[in-house]
């Protein structure tokens, strides 16, 4: 039996459109997706703020609770919950140059605004957790901002967040380059840097995407590691990715099945789920694919890291042991391999 919670959002089941072509797939509506989500096995939701609340820039604060309250009831007749909410700041016109960076002061209002009212949606929905990613808080023209200015905006913004709501936990997580080249905060090294300096370092932590590591070049069981040696890693969003091209999404472990195994071991190892944490999978289905087939990709994710699970959980110890006090790494490597190969 799984020892994991697991979670997904609306848009892992999307119409296809990429950056080079355009949607290939009809719309599937919200209700239907939370509902097969169910069906699946995940028991919760990540939302961003316009998908727990549609059109809400048009809207009062007290229709955006109100509409998040409907929301929560439809989720409990799912037997479901929020993971957490995060402000999508990078689709509105007023952030095409960051939001909390942005050089200008309406911009930066606007971008803290919608971060609030995040926080009203997610105590609608029992949730205490604000995700931030930071998609376009870094240049794209080297000289566009100054970055030290620009660090002091954003921990200005997270400190108000912080002072907003006595209990919110804001997870950031970080991506080092899409849609910007340029992060101010690329990895979770800088997020416990910089969480270091806000007002209550206790509450801003780390979420941790396997794909994002990699596309910093880095061991995405490594920075789970970092940020569980903190007591940091407050999310993740287990995926795969084909080398350092662009942010592909890719079901879990089908390009890299011995880090994936590592990712899942060091969460094992250390714990990870025992406060509520869940794992999310943030996969995305292929343009190939037909609207029938449009939910596999998650149903493969989650096969997938239930069978590493099981790996993890045969992984023998007293072998790792014997081999870690003679030093002899060729032969643990042979283990590991003929483990994950089947042999063992």
């Amino acid at each position: 039996m799984t020892l994991f919670k697991f979670s997904v959002g609306p848009w892992n089941v999307h119409e296809g459109a990429d950056a080079f072509g355009p949607e290939v797939r009809s719309s599937i509506s919200f209700e239907h997706k939370i509902r097969r989500f169910k069906e699946i096995g995940f028991s919760g939701i990540q939302f961003h703020d316009d998908d727990a609340v549609p059109d809400m820039n048009n809207l009062s604060e007290e229709q955006i609770k109100s509409h998040a309250r409907d929301l929560k009831h439809f989720l409990d007749t799912q037997g479901l919950e929020a993971e957490f909410v995060a402000p999508r700041l990078w689709m509105d016109s007023r952030t095409i140059d960051g939001g909390f960076t942005s050089n200008s002061a309406s911009d930066r209002e606007f971008a803290l605004w919608r971060a609030l009212r995040s926080i009203d949606i997610a105590k609608q929905l029992g949730s205490n957790k604000l995700v931030l990613w930071l998609a376009r808080e870094g240049t794209l023209c080297a000289e566009s901002k100054d970055p030290v200015l620009s660090l002091h905006r954003l921990r200005e913004a997270v400190n108000a967040i912080l002072e907003y709501d006595p209990h919110i936990k804001i997870l950031i997580e970080p991506k080092p380059n899409e849609p910007i080249d340029r992060s101010f905060i690329p990895t979770v090294g800088h997020v416990l840097g910089f969480a270091n300096g806000t007002k209550d370092p206790n509450r801003v932590g780390a979420l941790l995407e396997s794909a994002h590591a990699v596309l910093a070049g880095l061991e995405p069981a490594l920075e789970m590691a970092f940020c569980l040696a903190h007591n940091k890693l407050w999310g993740v969003h287990l995926n795969d990715q084909n080398g350092l091209r662009y942010d592909q999404d890719k079901s879990f472990g089908v390009e890299n099945i011995r880090s994936a195994f590592n990712q899942l071991k060091v969460l094992i190892d250390n714990g990870y789920g025992k406060n509520g944490e869940y794992i999310g999978l943030d996969v995305k289905a292929m343009r190939t694919q037909s609207i029938e087939e449009s939910f596999c990709h998650l149903e493969n994710s989650l096969k997938i890291v239930k069978m590493l699970e099981s790996k993890v959980n045969r992984f023998n110890k007293n072998v790792l042991k014997q081999y870690q006090e003679t030093r002899n790494y060729e032969a643990l490597e042979m283990y590991v391999m003929e483990l994950l190969l089947g042999e063992k």
